[in-house]
């Protein structure tokens, strides 16, 4: 079996899906993603030089999603390419992991990308549907990018952080 040091760099890599059934409707689900972001994202999940103190997303084309850190810094981590309220978005990873060690990168052509769809079901709930793709664009450490955001502390948990919080 391969590990994650087997892997080229170059290799297409499959993307990370994830998702959640939510017991709200699909304009909730999205508010609560999007919108409300710093109400369940962890504080332990951010890239800054000092802790983070609150989770943004601004909700347009070309929108950033960062971090406010304690030291009055702001850490941009992504940056919205497509934007459709209620049903999905799409936005750049801007982190590159590199040594171990996750940092921010603003050059987006060098980034994965996260896109969210958020699927009205019959019953009144929505499923949310998250892919983390394009790890192959990363100049460093896309195999082990994927496999971080795969694993159960990356957006397995997160997408749990996100449903309770949605379903409140």
């Amino acid at each position: 079996m391969p590990t994650i040091m087997d892997i080229p760099e170059n290799a297409t890599m499959e993307p990370v899906h994830k998702s959640v059934r939510v017991r709200a409707n699909a304009a909730r689900a999205f508010k609560v993603f999007t919108e409300e972001l710093d109400s369940w994202w962890p504080r332990t999940h951010h890239i800054g030089k000092s802790p983070m103190t609150r989770g943004v997303m601004e909700g347009r084309e070309g929108g950033r999603c960062y971090s406010e850190q304690a030291d009055g810094t702001e850490c941009d981590w992504g940056r919205i390419m497509e934007w459709e309220p209620p049903r999905r978005f799409v936005m750049a990873w801007l982190i590159q992991l590199a040594n171990g060690e996750w940092l921010p990168e603003a050059d987006a052509s060098a980034c994965s990308e996260v896109e969210v769809n958020f699927i009205p079901q019959a019953d009144g709930s929505t499923l949310v549907q998250l892919e983390h793709r394009a790890f192959e664009r990363m100049i460093a450490g896309g195999a082990m990018m994927r496999a971080s955001v795969n694993q159960q502390g990356g957006w397995g948990g997160l997408m749990e952080l996100y449903k309770a919080k949605a379903e409140e």
